[in-house]
């Protein structure tokens, strides 16, 4: 398995009247190590079975970056 992660799992819930998302980091997914697929690492997992997988953008990157430098501590 790589290092970094090539989706990010998200559960998204309506709050309020508003019907706005709130948005909820999960988990990620992994190229599989033994050829086409993903392996997929869930910290939690929505109780309404829905999970979203979306591509890294430019905080997902930050926040990795953040988390290697505190394991380097």
């Amino acid at each position: 398995m790589t290092n970094d992660p090539v989706l990010i799992a998200y559960a998204a819930k309506r709050v309020g009247r508003s019907k706005k998302a709130s948005w909820t980091r999960i988990g990620r997914a992994y190229p599989h190590d033994a050829g086409a697929g993903l392996t997929v690492i869930l910290d939690a997992v929505p109780a309404d079975g829905r999970i979203i997988l979306l591509e890294r953008d430019d905080a997902d990157d930050e926040r990795i970056l953040r988390e290697a430098a505190r394991a380097l501590k």
